[in-house]
């Protein structure tokens, strides 16, 4: 497994997908960085981190066999991965917040933005960027709901060894995503999953408010929520959020 380490860059999904451009790379190579100037998150959401206090890095990773159809387990492998190792240096009240922020309580610590390549019904390769907030201690103001790992444990951590443990779990995760180990990973991440089973009140695209729980994932990763009325309804990404 390659790393390569940058003092900087503008993004370390977009170095790497420009390098796999441009050569052939071993799989799991990671491109981490102490300053990533312009990190990207979900919905072109920036990724605001400071310099030399943080994990940002990307992964790729090459697939044979995963159809696009279950690309939702690719999504819990990599969310559950992170979850396992923040879990075990203390982070308190730990959840997976649909799809793949990783929270404490109901501050977010970590984001995760996965970018496919496909070859027919098939996912060829997969750019994993995750940013986790670790020894940073103050943010900007309009980030309300952000902390660290630092903030929540009081603890200073190595960077270093806590990128080891979670590339070491990612591969692990990836070998049971190769196996079909689908059950297990699904099992785990609902599991985790904030908010599931509690009544909610949400917002859809319409800006219309209503209480619903999270019943689970669809096939095709869609978030299910149980409405009041027990039906129960599929929405996507950019289709519904919290209250």
């Amino acid at each position: 497994m390659k790393t390569i380490k940058l003092s900087a860059t503008d993004s370390t999904n977009s170095f790497l997908k420009d390098l796999a451009q441009n050569s052939t790379l071993e799989n799991f190579t990671t491109v981490v960085t102490q300053n990533q100037i312009k990190g990207r998150g979900q919905q072109q959401n920036k990724w605001v981190s400071e310099p030399h206090k943080n994990l940002t890095f990307s992964i790729f990773i090459s697939f044979t066999d995963l159809k696009v159809v279950q690309k939702k387990y690719l999504n819990f492998a990599i969310s559950l991965a992170i979850y396992d190792v923040l879990f075990a240096n203390n982070l308190p009240k730990p959840s997976i917040k649909w799809p793949n922020d990783i929270l404490s309580a109901n501050k977010k610590i970590c984001g995760i933005l996965i970018e496919n390549t496909f070859s027919g019904d098939r996912i060829k390769n997969s750019f994993v960027g995750i940013g986790i907030n670790i020894n940073q201690e103050t943010f900007p103001a309009y980030l309300n709901n952000a902390t660290s790992l630092k903030l929540e444990t009081g603890l200073e951590y190595d960077l270093d060894l806590l990128l080891k443990a979670i590339l070491d779990e990612i591969k692990k995760n990836i070998k049971r995503l190769t196996s079909q180990n689908f059950n297990l990973l699904e099992e785990k991440y609902l599991d985790v999953l904030y908010k599931k089973n509690i009544p909610t009140m949400f917002k859809n695209s319409k800006d219309e408010i209503f209480m619903g729980m999270i019943s689970g994932i669809s096939d095709f990763g869609k978030l299910q929520v149980q409405l009041e009325d027990d039906v129960i309804k599929e929405f996507g990404l950019k289709e519904i959020s919290f209250l």
